[in-house]
């Protein structure tokens, strides 16, 4: 995998090649806050395929947060379906118990947060091996597979650093290693180049638009930068709690 970003597929042609892997069909959330009910989420649809690098922007407040938590099963929505295209066919996500939901992120979702999420006492290439470690797999086991993925984003010579002796885009680098370790078909990215100058920040997207285009995946990345919307594929609107607009990227310039 390279960090240099080819020509993009225009979304057609995404669309025919790649399969449909998750799908929202009025999704609505609401929470309750100083007594007053806030409709975070209202009647959203959205479908989302491999091979496609989607990001959601918007206004603080729009919803954008509470649409990657759905997404991740972080959360439940009030009312309306999300449907994922999973190894064992269709799932309706909302409907898992805990424990199914919780092995859904750990299997089928890979998390990518603006401040890194790192363990400060792991190096490197334990931090990329934690996932398969929460899932019951022994250190000794994953080293192969953390260092693989160390090299595949361009840090094979930091495997020993821990968090402390690296640099926010290299920690970044690791955060993206440690999201691909389960091999999860979606990478949910929450502001990744939010706290990297502008040189890194478009690394860090180079990167994401690679593991979506090559690999396959559904990459979806909530952000303010509307720079960095610009190079993904697919732009999102939010706009309380609304999609007000989904357009290919290349239509914002």
């Amino acid at each position: 995998m390279t960090t240099e970003m080819k020509g993009r597929p225009t979304m057609s042609i995404l669309r025919e090649e790649q399969i449909k892997l998750l799908e929202m069909t009025h999704v609505t959330k609401t929470y309750q806050i100083g007594g007053q009910t806030v409709r975070a989420l209202d009647s959203i649809d959205l479908t989302l395929h491999g091979g496609e690098f989607v990001s959601i922007v918007g206004p603080s407040g729009a919803g954008k947060s509470t649409l990657l938590h759905m997404l991740g099963a972080l959360d439940r929505p009030d009312s309306g379906s999300i449907r994922f295209q999973g190894p064992g066919g269709l799932a309706e996500i909302s409907d898992l118990n805990d424990e199914k939901q919780s092995e859904f992120r750990r299997h089928s979702v890979g998390f990518v947060f603006q401040f890194f999420n790192l363990l400060p006492t792991m190096t490197a290439w334990e931090n990329i091996a934690v996932p398969k470690l929460l899932d019951g797999a022994r250190m000794s086991k994953v080293k192969s597979r953390a260092l693989d993925l160390l090299a595949l984003v361009g840090l094979a010579d930091r495997a020993e650093h821990r968090p402390s002796e690296l640099s926010g885009g290299q920690m970044q680098r690791v955060a993206v290693a440690r999201a691909l370790m389960m091999d999860p078909p979606l990478i949910l990215a929450d502001e990744p180049t939010g706290n990297l100058d502008t040189k890194t920040g478009a690394a860090i997207m180079a990167l994401l638009t690679d593991i979506a285009h090559q690999d396959g995946r559904s990459v979806v990345m909530v952000t303010h930068n509307l720079d960095a919307a610009s190079s993904t594929d697919r732009v999102i609107t939010l706009t309380d709690g609304r999609i007000g607009s989904d357009v290919l990227a290349g239509e914002l310039r």
